[in-house]
């Protein structure tokens, strides 16, 4: 169905010429698809804010709704990456967005994984945002950083550093398949992971059974025996905290490989990403169905309530 973008913005072209439908760019022109129309709001919090834009675009455009997408940016940051003009043209603040009804809701990562929450500039802010979403948002996606972080806030599970970073592509198994959210999935489906820091497996099943997490439903639903927890899901899927990036696309990891390898840092072959892991053999893309479908289950199950 027909995705509704801010006018201008870069994905819609790259999008056409990957050969994705006509993108509708005017809420107004909604009424004349004749479906209904689901509001997501995305808060990007990575630096390079037009590859995010795009990896989301992608992954949630192929559901039969309506989608309307909005980026949010926030008051108490200012992105150092990324054009002001792309900001004030394809952005807005928070505090605005947030007096308007919104049936979903994501927060990306952050390159804060060796920060201390409580030393987040925009920690106050952030936490704002968190309230009113479990308070007004159907359902919410807090990928990666922000799942850490989410898991922080609600149920006091603290992030553990790695000894190195967890880089590559790893395999996970659903706990329950009935959950809509595996609808269609494989009995073992493969995500990115790009990230310095975990949430031990102990924190998360005592968090599952704190007096809070009782409350709140929440429950481990996918984790890999590589990687570690995956995805968690609170209040029969108001919020989803996710540790991995199924949105990426397939050339994020060989990029983000080869800048560390320029900049000489340390950094290993992200594993079970290239062929034969050997980066002159190239990327093995085997994550993106999966990742697909799992947006789409997102977007149908618990964005739509359908």
């Amino acid at each position: 169905m027909p995705l509704i973008l801010p006018a201008g913005l870069p994905a819609i072209e790259a999008l056409r010429d990957e050969g994705t439908p006509v993108l509708l760019t005017d809420a107004a022109k909604a009424a004349s698809v004749g479906s209904r129309v689901l509001r997501v709001a995305i808060l990007n919090l990575m630096p390079i804010k037009e590859t995010t834009e795009l990896d989301f675009v992608r992954v949630l455009k192929d559901t039969p709704h309506t989608l309307q997408l909005e980026f949010m940016k926030l008051r108490s940051h200012t992105s150092k990456h990324t054009a002001p003009e792309h900001m004030e043209r394809f952005y807005r603040f928070a505090d605005e967005m947030m007096q308007e009804p919104w049936d979903g809701f994501i927060i990306t990562g952050a390159p804060l994984d060796f920060v201390d929450y409580k030393d987040v500039r925009y920690w106050d802010e952030i936490t704002q945002i968190f309230e009113w979403a479990h308070a007004n948002v159907r359902s919410t996606l807090y990928v990666c950083w922000a799942a850490f972080a989410g898991m922080y806030y609600y149920y006091g599970v603290d992030k553990s550093v790695l000894p190195a970073k967890m880089f590559g592509v790893f395999p996970h198994v659903p706990s329950d398949r009935t959950l809509p959210i595996f609808n269609g999935m494989d009995d073992e489906y493969l995500v990115p992971h790009s990230r310095h820091i975990e949430l031990r497996r102990d924190d998360v099943i005592a968090a599952c059974k704190s007096e809070r997490g009782i409350a709140d439903g929440l429950q481990l639903v996918s984790e890999s025996p590589d990687s570690g927890v995956h995805m968690l899901m609170a209040r029969n899927g108001r919020e989803f905290f996710i540790t991995g990036h199924s949105e990426y696309a397939p050339m994020t990891l060989d990029g983000e490989y080869k800048r560390d390898v320029a900049k000489q840092l340390p950094i290993n072959v992200p594993m079970h990403y290239y062929r034969n892991d050997d980066p002159e053999q190239g990327v093995l893309e085997r994550w993106r169905a999966n990742g697909v479908l799992l947006y789409s289950n997102w977007l149908n199950h618990y964005v739509a309530n359908i």
